[in-house]
């Protein structure tokens, strides 16, 4: 990556974008009829499958039910064609399991568990044992923020109630400018980046992570670069919804 130039002194980035332009946005809902809620997304050439099923009985031990609230299990796999590298597993090992533990602790700050005590939500970065399963088809940077955005719509397809989108956008910073949305080429450049998920009508924060120091300065450019993008993001996320549900109610005859 040596010798690369991530921004141009006219403020271009490798991929011709602004500083705080998001990559190209595709998504579908209801892309797998077998389960409770799905959804595709394309952010760049980053695309996630994410599957829903719940909210359902406890599946095994009954001792893992929770009296107050439903419990929220998140699985995470690459496949994989989905990088460059080569997997002989692909779930199981530690960065999928960690994945697998942030989806966890953004959809738990989002779902409104309480509404299903004593059952299970799976969400699968693909399919083990939760009511999310999402599997990253191909990954060009932006992987987590892919996930959480897919799995929103699928939340949301499957009818289960939740405070808010979850939105979720990466940033990073290069020669002294925020980046929004980073790609691989500038996630593999190094630099300090972060990811943001956004609950964008309070503002709250499901999960931020940062990966590399970064002057104090600098980390509210960053953080407010990943939180606009993020609320960028939930304006395209809402268009999606608004659209699926315009289509379910004309196959209905609404």
């Amino acid at each position: 990556m040596a010798g690369l130039e991530l921004l141009s002194d006219q403020g271009y980035r490798v991929d011709g974008r602004r500083a705080g332009e998001l990559r190209k946005i595709q998504a579908r809902m209801g892309v797998f009829a077998q389960a409770d809620g799905s959804a595709y997304i394309e952010q760049g050439n980053t695309k996630a499958l994410a599957v829903v099923y719940g909210p359902h009985e406890i599946r095994g031990s009954r001792s893992r039910a929770l009296p107050d609230r439903a419990l929220v299990n998140c699985q995470y796999s690459s496949a994989t064609f989905s990088t460059g590298e080569r997997k002989r597993r692909p779930h199981g090992d530690r960065k999928s399991c960690e994945m697998g533990l942030q989806l966890r602790q953004t959809f738990e700050a989002a779902i409104l568990t309480q509404l299903h005590p004593r059952s299970q939500i799976d969400i699968y970065v693909q399919p083990l044992r939760g009511v999310v399963s999402l599997q990253v088809l191909q990954a060009d940077g932006g992987t987590y923020a892919a996930c959480v955005n897919a799995a929103t719509l699928a939340v949301l397809d499957a009818g289960i109630p939740m405070r808010d989108f979850v939105c979720a956008c990466s940033a990073g910073f290069v020669d002294g400018t925020a980046l929004a949305d980073l790609s691989h080429v500038e996630e593999a450049a190094g630099g300090p980046q972060l990811a943001l998920a956004l609950l964008p009508a309070s503002g709250q924060i499901a999960l931020l992570e940062m990966d590399a120091r970064l002057h104090e300065d600098h980390l509210e450019w960053v953080l407010e670069a990943a939180a606009q993008a993020a609320r960028d993001v939930h304006t395209l996320l809402d268009r999606v919804v608004r659209q699926h549900v315009h289509e379910a109610s004309i196959l209905l005859g609404d």
